[in-house]
């Protein structure tokens, strides 16, 4: 039975043929600076909190995730999965099956198209490795000539998001006063990867204390907001 996610402050997007989430802080039971809808199994939460925390995020689906690793690994998969192995990127066209990416200032990118699903974990390591292009690649494989569509989620905004020279250089022309436009990049390399649609909620992790985890706001001690893609008819 789906579990109500009534109290969760998520913003909803709809793709064709998908239900995007992204999830906030507020909704969970995680306390202190996990408080509350902490997400990320590898942050010293306690685990059976994370698990709750998931199933109310994904309303009670089955949920496929993966250790994020800031590289350009994307998986098919074909039912729920845990963090044993490695990949930043997951794509499926099972229905009844969300995917989960957990983020602290990395971008969460979902894409949709023919049929097929995918959820993105997009920092600037991920984003200079290639994985939006693997992303839109494997989904591909799965969807055929379908039109692409995205929706990017919260993320460090270029109000905030310093970066030094050895960064800046795998974006030439989306760093403006040393900060990072990594939303601007994203949206560049999705578009120039054939996404026809690309969605961007366009909130600042770092700028929202109250709303999203941010690992740079608050240290590498907190918790993990995430991004979830499930497909629209999953809850019929």
């Amino acid at each position: 039975m789906p579990v109500s996610i009534a109290a969760v402050d998520a913003i909803e997007l709809e793709l064709p043929g998908a239900h995007v989430r992204f999830t906030g802080r507020a909704g969970g039971v995680s306390s202190d600076q996990f408080a509350s809808l902490n997400l990320g199994p590898a942050t010293g939460d306690r685990p059976e909190h994370v698990r709750e925390n998931l199933q109310r995020a994904a309303d009670g689906l089955p949920v496929a995730a993966m250790r994020q690793v800031h590289g350009a690994d994307v998986r098919t998969v074909t039912g729920p999965t845990g963090a044993s192995e490695e990949a930043d990127g997951l794509v499926t066209t099972e229905p009844g099956l969300a995917l989960v990416v957990t983020t602290a200032d990395c971008l969460p990118v979902g894409l949709a198209a023919g049929g097929a699903i995918a959820m993105l974990h997009a920092g600037w390591r991920g984003l200079a490795a290639g994985i939006l292009e693997a992303g839109v690649q494997r989904l591909r494989a799965l969807a055929g000539s379908a039109p692409v569509h995205a929706a990017v989620g919260p993320g460090a905004g270029v109000c905030c998001y310093e970066v030094g020279d050895d960064v800046a250089a795998n974006f030439p022309g989306q760093v403006r006063g040393g900060r990072l436009d990594l939303k601007a990049a994203a949206s560049e390399r999705l578009r120039a990867a054939g996404v026809v649609t690309v969605l961007d909620v366009d909130r600042c992790t770092m700028c929202e204390p109250d709303v999203f985890f941010s690992h740079r706001r608050s240290g590498p001690t907190t918790g993990r907001q995430g991004g979830l893609i499930w497909h629209a008819s999953s809850k019929d």
